[in-house]
């Protein structure tokens, strides 16, 4: 075995039959697996000897600069079962960034049989990582390596030049479901939203239907090396699961994936805090933040200690572990008092409000249904609006005018979304309180979405969990210009409600008229009842007071 290291394979062969036939005597007559690391030069670098079932490869180190670049390696080793190339052979391809690797069946009598070799393909071959190869023999195989590895890895390149034109990171979508995939599917959907509204590249989605969700690492080990191997071939460094991972799963799919791993709920924080802009935002976003990783500061690693702490130095003191903790629950303190201030003033706003008698509406919804669009077209502002999710995160508020001097202040509020995360809902507690003082909410439905019937239900969630289920509401069927006549009519028989298209201002008049009328002409027959019952009170007291004709 150690003579095999003199020996050399031609540079421009994947591997010589006399090199082959050595490799397969060495391997019977050991009963072992027997592999070669072989460079571009034909040089042996490493000789490997593992079991019968398998190799086990050495750490190589770093491998050669860049992402479109291979190893500058080929494995090639022998097998003496007669079975061919296996799934850990195909992940180590892709893991270990190999020129390729090459099985050679070692026959009962030492002579190599058939040959499997497997290499990867480049991002834009479709979903494929890799592809394998049959050949009958070694002899003969007269396949150009040095011009075959050299043209492969011109594709890696310009497929990695193309995703860095972008200027993006690379990230793959995850999701796990126990139920009926088409959920699933729109929910993932939805992710790559959140994803490209987050500013990264989706280079891929992955469904997994399980009977049962894995405790430790949600997809099970063999799925996670699956992932890892897709993630590396299309030189994603972002790992995005659609569901909340438990401080536990996202320690052990980060330490077992050497990816950021990121889940639902990290994703939509990391958005807010790239949209916030007043400063009440980035406190709410910051206090959100901090509720969310103070659960998991403590499956950081033990070796963040201080060893010379307490008094002389006895004991191991206090753990950095403790010193972040006891830092974040500082800073969260002071956030929540800073927010209660703010809150404070914007009651005192709303108060001055109520004071001067303005009617308050409110538009709420699902986020990236048209609210701010809505609101520009209803006031003639240019407030923010964009084809994103959560383009809004801090409430603005614009007076509308009625006929006859009639004001209102009209609101648009943050978005919802489903399963959005309770710290994101205590934190922005004080910003969704526009919704439980407004006098009218306007719920808009993009009743362009195939899952339009979900976003409500969400939306309607929300709102009763914020205490808002009791405010008169007013459905507002936006996007029209985007749903055929006969699925509007549908809807609004079902739903009822305005349509109309905030884009076009089709439908416009007829919700100003029911807001008008929801606002001022209920309010008139308020007041008007009222006077009615004063009347009545005043009557009945005077006849009260008329003298009575008996002694």
């Amino acid at each position: 075995m150690q003579a095999l290291y003199q020996r050399r394979v031609p540079a421009n062969r994947f591997v010589s039959a006399e090199f082959a036939r050595r490799l397969t005597e060495l391997s019977r007559e050991t009963g072992r697996q027997l592999g070669v690391l072989i460079d571009r030069l034909g040089v042996v670098d490493k000789v490997i000897v593992g079991d019968a079932h398998q190799l086990f490869i050495p750490d190589l180190g770093r491998s050669r600069a860049g992402s479109g670049r291979f190893r500058g390696l080929r494995l090639v080793h022998t097998h003496v079962r007669a079975e061919g190339l296996s799934r850990d052979d195909l992940t180590d391809l892709a893991l270990l960034r190999f020129d390729a690797i090459v099985v050679i069946q070692a026959g009962a009598d030492g002579l190599p049989g058939e040959v499997e070799y497997g290499y990867l393909l480049p991002p834009k071959s479709g979903s494929e990582n890799s592809r394998v190869e049959r050949l009958s023999s070694v002899h003969g195989w007269d396949t150009d390596f040095l011009a075959f590895v050299l043209d492969l890895e011109a594709q890696f390149g310009e497929a990695v030049r193309a995703r860095d034109v972008q200027g993006r990171e690379s990230a793959v979508l995850v999701s796990v479901t126990t139920r009926d995939p088409r959920g699933a599917r729109r929910s993932l959907g939805e992710l790559e939203r959140l994803a490209d509204t987050a500013g990264l590249y989706v280079a891929d989605k992955q469904l997994q239907v399980r009977k049962e969700v894995d405790g430790r690492t949600l997809v099970g080990q063999g799925k996670l090396k699956e992932l890892v191997t897709r993630c590396m071939h299309l030189g994603a460094d972002v790992l995005i699961f659609d569901q909340e991972l438990s401080p536990s799963q996202l320690r052990n799919i980060a330490t077992e994936t050497d990816l950021k791993v990121l889940d639902r709920t990290q994703l939509i924080l990391d958005i807010f805090a790239q949209r916030a802009t007043t400063r009440e935002g980035k406190l709410q976003v910051e206090l959100a933040q901090l509720r969310y990783r103070k659960p998991r500061l403590q499956l950081m690693p033990t070796a963040m200690s201080r060893l010379t702490g307490g008094i002389g130095g006895r004991g191991p003191g206090e753990t950095k572990l403790e010193i972040n903790r006891r830092r974040a629950d500082e800073r969260e303190t002071r956030i929540e008092r800073l927010l209660s201030d703010i809150a404070r003033e914007r009651t005192m706003r709303r108060d001055r409000r109520k004071r001067v008698g303005l009617p308050l509406v409110a538009i709420v919804g699902y986020t990236n249904a048209g609210k701010s669009t809505l609101l520009n077209r209803m006031t003639n502002s240019s407030v923010d609006a964009e084809n994103k999710l959560f383009a809004t995160l801090d409430p603005t508020s614009r007076r509308l005018r009625f006929p006859e001097m009639r004001e209102i202040i009209l609101t648009d509020t943050v978005g919802f979304i489903r399963n959005l995360p309770k710290d994101l809902v205590h934190a922005f507690r004080s910003t969704l309180d526009e919704a439980l003082e407004a006098d009218l909410l306007l719920h808009v439905i993009n009743i362009g979405e195939e899952d339009a019937a979900e976003q409500k239900a969400a939306v309607e969630k929300v709102l009763s969990d914020l205490g808002a289920a009791d405010t008169a509401c007013v459905l507002v069927l936006n996007q029209i210009d985007r749903i055929e006549e006969a699925a509007l009519q549908e809807r609004l028989a079902e739903w009822g409600g305005i349509a109309v298209s905030a884009k076009t201002g089709q439908g416009l008049e007829l919700l100003l008229e029911h807001i008008e009328r929801a606002i001022f002409r209920e309010r008139a027959r308020e007041r008007s009842r009222e006077r009615e019952l004063d009347t009545e009170i005043h009557e009945d007291l005077t006849e009260r007071d008329e003298p009575s004709d008996f002694p």
